[in-house]
């Protein structure tokens, strides 16, 4: 038996990285939900938009984005409030975990590995978070990794952007708050998918 939760009927959910592993799983589940999901990732999604369709009933709205782009980052998330409505779950999932050594970092790949794994966050709460304090109601979660807790080596930029997250979830929490936005962190285990 699968759980029902009447508040996300409707809901207009945003999510970054939506197409493949985990942001699959929560595209699935958010439509399963009868919330109206769009998603961004760098891959073509078309497919798998196309799948969700089939196994839902509802076609999540796929906008092709590179996180890193602040600028197509804001686009795209005012193209999904026009097409569903203000975004109320704002889900922060896109991540690269490329590997480097510490000592051959350069600072193109720190700029970019952060751009990708903690940037785009604070600027997609940027966006959402207006439409959320004229509501009186919004809920941020931002996907961040145990891998930064663990005894760990090899990708040193990575796992200080995923400490980051959960700083940055924090603030925005005590920040934001009292405006009725709910902000939290998540930091699952490492997940091996087939899609």
């Amino acid at each position: 038996m699968t759980a029902t939760f009447p508040d996300l009927s409707g809901a207009s959910v945003f999510i970054t990285g939506g197409g493949s592993g985990i942001g699959a799983a929560l595209t699935e589940g958010f439509l399963r939900q009868g919330a109206r999901v769009a998603f961004v990732q760098r891959s073509d999604g078309t497919a798998f938009a196309d799948a969700m369709a089939q196994a839902t009933g509802q076609r999540p709205l796929f906008i092709p984005c590179d996180v890193s782009d602040t600028a197509a980052l804001h686009a795209a998330i005012a193209q999904a409030a026009a097409a569903h409505g203000p975004v109320s779950r704002l889900v922060c999932n896109a991540a690269n975990d490329q590997r480097m050594g510490t000592l051959a970092v350069t600072d193109a790949f720190f700029d970019d590995a952060i751009a990708v794994n903690l940037k785009h966050y604070l600027f997609a709460a940027q966006a959402v978070i207006p439409a959320m304090q004229a509501a009186r109601h919004g809920v941020i979660v931002l996907y961040s990794s145990i891998s930064y807790m663990m005894p760990t080596t090899g990708y040193p930029v990575y796992l200080a952007a995923n400490a980051a997250i959960t700083g940055l979830a924090r603030t925005l929490a005590q920040e934001f708050g009292a405006d009725g936005i709910r902000v939290n962190a998540l930091a699952p285990g490492w997940v091996l998918t087939d899609r």
